[in-house]
């Protein structure tokens, strides 16, 4: 490699061995130690920046290196200027003595071109000139900026300012034109949110009352029967406690087999002694046909282990279908009775009743000593009473003609029969002290 023509530096000896050289244009210092504070700082500050310490200290030599050369520039012009003050002096004295030397028309001429007191002197001149420039420069640009059309330097300003007002303008109309539009739909959409939840309120609100009324309806229809059921059972309880028997409402309680036949059961004499029998009430607030109703009447028979059956039916127009007549005495061990759904506590509930514990009693085994002849005779003439009682109510009932005589007639039977049951009952008992 060719040796470089630039001049080398020797290596310094001193600074505790730093070596400093300069090979071509590379400055290379090698274990220099320099004791400044701010120099120090500085790379230390640089450093938590991360810049490099060796950048840093390279920069900050770079930026020395420049001042020092431009203290030698400022140097060249002071003495540049020390020359030329120096040379102006020598012309001022020469020229101060020319004009001491008398050269009074060079300094008359020299006076009137450069007097500042003269009106038509360099100096004027040149402030009149500067004047007159300037007046002329702000006519001009006081023209150049009113012109219209493309002269006015401030026209593209106007019309960039102009273009980007109105576009603002346009914009922000656009904008609000969409903002309007859209609270329009949406206002549109909530409405039609609203009908149709208003729509469906209703409807859920048409279907809760329907399902109300329904359920009412339903209650209603249920809690009927069950009051209908209830006043019977009521009325069958107080007929009994007179006469020493004892009643149960038995429609929710399973007899035997599981069967909810039978709604009431009646134990003769239970409360007085043991039972002598039982007769069962199948109570309803509906009209059934003759084989639903024999089906309801022998069910409750055998569920409740009774003798006897009584069928409770809710007005005359419940009485089963198919031929069967209310009051009258079927296969010995059935009977049908139709009593007022409001007002069940009749005299022909309890007519029935009494008929119904008579005909238990006198088929009982257990009854010795009594005349039977007597008390069978008894019990025909306890029926045919019933059937005239049946068909003087019927009369009573369906005519609206001679209600009194009717009504005096039924009362009549109604007497006539009470004495037979009370005959009947009277042989019983007379019996039963016997033995």
């Amino acid at each position: 490699m060719e040796a470089s023509e630039k001049p080398q530096l020797p290596l310094d000896q001193d600074l505790r061995s730093a070596a400093v050289r300069v090979i071509d244009d590379r400055l290379v210092i090698e274990r220099l130690e320099v004791s400044d504070a701010g120099a120090a700082r500085v790379v230390r500050e640089q450093a938590e920046k991360k810049r490099p310490p060796a950048e840093t200290v390279s920069r900050a030599i770079e930026i020395g290196t420049r001042l020092i050369e431009s203290e030698g520039t400022a140097a060249n012009v002071d003495f540049v200027n020390a020359k030329f003050q120096e040379h102006m002096g020598g012309l001022a004295d020469q020229m101060s003595e020319l004009l001491q030397g008398g050269n009074e028309d060079l300094a008359e001429r020299l006076a009137t071109v450069f007097g500042a007191d003269r009106s038509d002197s360099v100096q004027q001149q040149i402030r009149e000139m500067l004047i007159k420039a300037n007046e002329h420069q702000r006519t001009e640009m006081l023209r150049l900026f009113t012109a219209e059309g493309g002269s006015n330097p401030l026209n593209d300003v106007k019309t960039a300012l102009t273009s980007s007002v109105t576009e603002t303008a346009q914009r922000s109309e656009r904008q609000m034109e969409a903002l309007r539009e859209s609270h329009t739909r949406e206002a549109k959409e909530m409405r039609e949110e609203i009908a149709g939840l208003r729509t469906e309120l209703a409807r859920l609100t048409e279907r809760e009352e329907g399902d109300s009324r329904l359920a009412e309806a339903e209650e209603a229809g249920t809690r009927k029967g069950r009051t209908f059921e209830e006043r019977v059972d009521e009325a069958i309880e107080r007929i009994a406690g007179m006469r020493g028997d004892c009643a149960h409402a038995v429609g929710d309680v399973p007899g035997a087999g599981g069967s909810k036949k039978g709604d009431a059961v009646v134990e003769i004499g239970a409360g007085e002694g043991s039972s002598l029998g039982r007769i069962v009430f199948e109570i309803k607030d509906r009209q059934l046909n003759k084989p639903k109703a024999w089906e309801e009447m022998n069910g409750a028979l055998e569920a409740r282990g009774a003798d006897y059956a009584i069928l409770v039916v809710a007005g005359a127009d419940a009485v089963p279908t198919g031929g069967v007549e209310e009051m009258h005495e079927y296969q010995g061990n059935k009977l049908v009775i139709a009593v007022d759904p409001e007002s069940p506590d009749s005299r022909a509930l309890e007519l029935a009743y009494r008929y119904a514990s008579l005909r238990v009693r006198a088929a009982r085994e257990s009854v010795t000593g009594v005349d039977g002849a007597a008390i069978l005779t008894a019990a025909n003439e306890a029926r045919d009473a019933l059937g005239s009682f049946k068909a003087v109510k019927s009369a009573l009932t369906t005519a609206s003609n001679g209600v009194d005589r009717a009504r005096t007639g039924v009362e009549t039977i109604e007497r006539a029969l009470l004495d037979r049951l009370e005959h009947i009952e009277s042989l019983i008992e007379v019996a039963e002290q016997e033995h």
